[in-house]
């Protein structure tokens, strides 16, 4: 949890990164789930842009800090700094170069070299209007996600087409896991041989042995497709 500038309680503050080759569209998409625009002549840039969107899940709201790598990636400039503190991740590929889907696994090798494996990480598949000059198949993308543990959806910032929902969908599962941890924290502290109060938060460093995280992580599978 985190405090708001009058001294209240915001709910939850999840830092989200977007990740993929220069071009698949991760500006967009980023455009268009927090402001609901499209650049059709978008180029890249130098730095580092966020933004901050409120969401509400299961009554909650929560507040993801959306990280763009804005160019970066064009150099393979991404430092540490960009990953640190994250929870969630979109490893974004272009469906009509192949090229972009043949970058997933260095993409995910970066993520897992400065953030904990169990990250929570969506595949997507960007640019889904471009039927026609399609070089990756659903199927392939479906396959790659259930191989690598990854939730899988194919996006379209032109047409809005499962934007939200991709966003959405990292957003719940993170927010899943913390509430899991919350409840663990509170039994926890019925116990009166437990250390006094523990802080509990969203670390992808933490507990990466811990037996339920090792269980949980393989067994997500979810996609959706335009």
């Amino acid at each position: 949890m985190a405090l708001s500038e009058d001294g209240s309680h915001d709910d939850y503050l999840f830092k989200i990164v977007l990740l993929g080759d220069s071009g698949v569209g991760k500006s967009n998409l980023l455009a268009r789930f927090a402001r609901n625009e499209f650049y059709s002549n978008s180029k890249s840039t130098i730095g580092v842009e966020f933004q901050t969107q409120k969401m509400e899940v299961n009554g909650r709201e929560i507040k993801a800090q959306i990280w763009d790598t804005a160019g970066q990636e064009r150099f393979r400039a991404v430092t540490s700094a960009y990953y640190r503190g994250a929870v969630g991740a979109l490893v974004v590929y272009d469906v009509s170069r192949r090229q972009t889907f043949d970058s997933v696994g260095r993409w995910l090798n970066e993520l897992h070299t400065h953030c904990d494996m169990n990250v929570i990480t969506i595949l997507v598949g960007n640019k889904s209007d471009l039927k026609d000059a399609r070089e990756v198949s659903t199927a392939e993308g479906k396959s790659l996600a259930e191989t690598r543990s990854l939730f899988f959806m194919e996006t379209s910032a032109l047409d809005s087409s499962n934007v939200n929902a991709a966003f959405l969908t990292i957003v719940t599962e993170i927010y899943s896991i913390l509430s899991k941890k919350v409840m663990q924290s509170q039994e926890l502290k019925k116990d009166p041989s437990i250390g006094s109060k523990k802080t509990v938060v969203l670390d992808p460093k933490q507990d990466a042995n811990n037996e339920e995280k090792k269980e949980e992580a393989p067994k997500k599978s979810w996609c959706c497709s335009s």
